[in-house]
């Protein structure tokens, strides 16, 4: 009995018993909620790789279609209804230009579309990439696999159609797939924009490979590449990796479902299939995963499993646990009950219980508590700081308040009220002795300090404020007057400091002044905004503290776009009004702090955007340099000083960053005449914005980038013309175009002739 009434064995039995507890319960929630829960996640996921493919899918092959065709209406080099026009026989040029585009858009686009097509439903004539010009298209034997489209537009109300797929042979000149075939589907549109298939003159086709699909399904969804497909609105094949059912009704009905996407399970060839599918946006069509439901269930049930063996082990460790945790409690209380025993004159050898004797031991402690009242006498001070500190903060009851009276030394009083001193401007610049040797003077005299029918009680704050208690038998005005007159001439006479004083309402009970305290820290909240005003009691303080309105939008734009205009002057006004506006609106205390914050961020951002480093200082923290103004003044003192040093410093950066960015544009130019030299491309070797970069060769050198990217191209063109000894292809490539035809042109605009006859010319004068 002896034994197992020990508290070491009354420990290690409570830690088991918690530790098979927690880990039971914690095992039941775990296989409860991974087995509800797991296969759904596993679900989720796998129609989110769906959803990223569907949306890959329409930006990189559904949407670049539709932007060829843009690009080929919106071209103002050629005619796209060249054809429509009778007259065309007489611009075979014209013919030209306009295959020469399609040919472009194609080798620009390889990777995605097979050809680009132009049919003239009215004259019957097709342009195409691949064919060429094709009169009476549709009784030539070879364009059959065209046919869906050209027929589809002509009665097509609306002004575009996808076709299904279908399998067209790698020969063009043969209708025979055995030579081998590709699978393509077919964005035509008509022209113009608005225009409906029935009604236009002018059909763009544009040939898009399926492999350019499934390649983009076996890349994002290798493990489910063979068991994804897509479907269009008629529950055709799209795309599938069996080839010969392509462009034939599936088994699947793509108008049955709904919804845009989501998931759902079945069966399929009697094996459960989890379908999750995705809805593409700009065609409708939905692209499905069948995946075999025992995927899920495979790994559901190894987290089960691994769940299983963590809670095995966390069971094996807790015990272990709980062994050393009850001997590590138990060894204090060893320790403890031996040194009671060897103190005690008699132990008692009855108590086999170790608390028991604890129990014991503090009984007869608490006899010899009362012999510490002097010790508690001493200590009187802090006594009185804590009460006073839990006055304010409502820490007493009435009951309570009663016993703790004592301790400050008060009578009975039928008024209070709570003041505020703050002087923490005054005492930052002093060291922390001189700063306590200030504020203990301070209540030293205010405590000495004789009123009639008054007594004052004042403590210091741990934020460098002193509150003031005035304890009184009616409420009046001219006892805070008179003390808060004399604190601040004796501030300023003995001490040197300007304090700043707050007055709170009068209360009837002293357990009610944290109300008086309350309202003092409102008023003493405008102590920032008003530095003038030593005594803050205005009442109107207290409407503007509840009042809901808000600081001017336009005033913090101004005050933005002054900042982002550089504008030093300007600027000044605005940080003016702002402060104006914190110091005389009724906006409360809080938000103008943090309109003022919020002021010190946007100038913050502003500087990091720039990469603005000061030329004095090697980090610039404006928050903690905010952190140290006393007044709103000091506020826009430094706020515009710091203002005015970053604009002077990034004018004088910019203008010296201007030449040597154009310097580094323009051998970048001259060196790379070949490559990409867009704007875009130029401005990030150069670390400018395309906008920028632009508005620098305006201004400096007098011509626009493309034109200066031009005439070099021009110039060593006519150099490589003049040695003879390159096609005008390979020039062409040389000097960054893609196509001849192109480049032709392009000297022609600049030369007033092709790079033919200058090369003629050269020639003959040699």
């Amino acid at each position: 009995m002896k034994k197992w009434n020990s508290v070491f064995i009354n420990l290690a039995i409570s830690y088991i018993s918690v530790v098979l507890v927690v880990v039971l319960l914690l095992c039941s929630i775990f296989y409860i909620y991974f087995s509800r829960n797991y296969k759904e996640d596993l679900r989720n996921g796998n129609r989110l790789i769906l959803e990223n493919t569907a949306q890959t899918i329409e930006t990189a092959v559904l949407q670049r279609a539709q932007q060829i065709y843009l690009d080929i209406s919106l071209n103002k080099n050629v005619n796209v209804r060249l054809f429509a026009d009778s007259s065309f026989q007489n611009n075979h040029s014209k013919v030209i230009d306009l295959q020469e585009l399609l040919k472009s858009e194609v080798i620009g686009n390889s990777d995605v579309v097979q050809a680009v097509h132009l049919y003239y439903p009215g004259q019957n004539v097709l342009l195409s990439s691949l064919y060429g010009l094709k009169f009476n298209a549709d009784q030539d034997s070879r364009m059959a696999h065209l046919a869906d489209w050209t027929y589809g537009m002509r009665g097509n109300k609306q002004s575009s159609l996808w076709t299904a797929t279908r399998l067209v042979p790698q020969d063009t000149y043969s209708n025979l797939l055995d030579g081998g075939s590709n699978a393509l589907l077919t964005y035509a549109h008509s022209y113009g924009f608005q225009a409906s298939g029935e009604n236009s003159d002018v059909f763009i086709a544009i040939d898009v490979k399926e492999s350019a699909i499934s390649e983009i399904i076996r890349n994002m969804m290798p493990s489910q590449y063979e068991d994804t497909f897509i479907l269009n609105r008629s529950g055709n094949l799209i795309s599938a990796v069996d080839k010969g059912k392509l462009g034939f009704r599936s088994d699947y009905d793509a108008g049955m479902i709904r919804e845009e996407a989501g998931s759902t399970s079945g069966t399929i060839e009697k094996t459960s299939h989890v379908v999750s599918y995705q809805t593409l946006p700009s065609t409708g069509w939905k692209i499905y995963s069948v995946v075999p439901s025992g995927s899920f269930y495979e790994k559901s049930i190894f987290i089960q499993k691994l769940i299983l063996g963590i809670c095995l082990l966390a069971i094996l460790i807790g015990i272990v646990l709980s062994g050393i945790l009850a001997r590590a409690n138990y060894s204090p209380i060893k320790r403890l009950t031996a040194k009671i025993r060897g103190l005690s004159d008699h132990a008692p050898d009855h108590v086999t219980n170790e608390y028991r004797l604890i129990d014991t031991a503090f009984v007869k402690l608490n006899d010899k508590v009362n012999s510490l009242e002097e010790t508690l006498e001493a200590n009187r001070s802090v006594i009185k700081h804590n009460v006073v500190l839990n006055l304010l903060s409502n820490g007493y009851t009435r009951e309570e308040w009663i016993e703790e009276r004592p301790f400050l030394g008060i009578g009975e009083y039928n008024r209070y009220c709570c003041l505020i001193l703050d002087s923490s401007e005054a005492l930052a610049g002093i060291s922390s002795r001189n700063m306590q040797y200030a504020v203990y003077g301070i209540i030293n005299q205010l405590e000495d300090t004789s009123l009639p029918d008054c007594r004052i009680i004042a403590e210091a704050l741990p934020d460098k404020k002193v509150v003031v208690i005035v304890c009184g038998n009616q409420e009046s005005d001219d006892p805070l007057e008179r003390i808060s007159q004399f604190v601040i001439s004796e501030s300023r006479e003995q001490f040197r400091l300007d304090v700043q004083i707050s007055w709170g309402c009068w209360v009837e009970e002293m357990t009610d002044v944290h109300r008086s305290y309350k309202e003092a820290q409102t008023f003493m909240k405008y102590a920032y905004f008003l530095p003038e005003i030593s005594i803050l009691n205005d009442r109107k303080l207290l409407d503007r503290e509840n009042s809901p309105d808000e600081i001017p939008q336009a005033i913090l734009e101004r005050f933005k776009d002054k900042l982002h205009a550089r504008q030093p002057r300007e600027f000044a006004t605005a940080v003016e009004q702002l402060v104006a506006a914190t110091r005389e609106g009724m906006y409360s205390a809080d938000h103008c702090r943090f309109i003022l914050v919020n002021t010190v961020f946007v100038y913050s951002e502003y500087l990091k955007s720039v990469r603005y480093k000061h030329p004095e200082q090697e980090s610039l923290d404006l928050y903690n340099q905010y952190a140290l103004l006393h007044d709103i003044r000091s506020f826009q003192n430094w706020l515009v000083d710091s203002a005015t040093t970053f604009i002077v410093h990034m004018e004088k950066r910019n203008s010296d960053r201007a030449v040597s960015s154009i310097e580094a544009a323009k051998q970048y130019i001259h060196g790379h005449l070949s490559e990409d030299l867009s704007l875009e491309a130029v401005s990030t070797k150069v670390f400018l914005s395309p906008k920028y970069l632009s508005k620098l060769f305006k201004e400096e050198i007098g011509v626009t980038y493309t034109d200066y990217v031009t005439s070099h191209r021009m110039e060593r063109a006519k150099a490589l013309l003049e040695k003879n000894n390159m096609t005008i292809e390979q020039i062409a490539n040389t000097v960054g175009y893609a196509t001849a035809a192109y480049f032709i042109k392009k000297f022609k605009e600049m030369h007033g002739c092709t790079p033919g006859n200058y090369l003629r010319n050269i020639t003959e004068q040699a």
